[in-house]
């Protein structure tokens, strides 16, 4: 039992190695980062629909969605970023995403 006090770091409660959430989610994460190939333009349009859909569930401020489709070699790359209010929301959107 020594050992895994010894492991916990100072914000860490020796009892059990539990982090306080403050440590976790400090708010300075509050972009969700996207990106994937698809084989055309129309199935990259539906799912940065989909995850639109998704992020305006979670949102409690407007969530600010930048997205771009481009052409590449074997299809069309979509590239979006879901800046959100909180950290929280981000979280809860990207465990959505699973």
């Amino acid at each position: 039992m020594s050992d895994a006090i010894n492991k916990c770091s100072a914000q860490e409660t020796a009892a059990c190695c539990c982090v306080d959430v403050g440590t976790v989610m400090d708010n300075t994460d509050c972009t969700a980062s996207y990106s994937q190939l698809f084989p055309n333009q129309r199935d990259a349009e539906q799912t940065l629909a989909a995850l639109t859909k998704k992020a305006r569930d979670v949102e409690s401020d407007p969530c600010d969605i930048s997205s771009s489709i481009k052409p590449v070699d074997g299809g069309v790359q979509l590239v979006a970023d879901f800046t959100f209010a909180c950290q929280a929301e981000t979280l809860i959107f990207q465990l959505g995403l699973r």
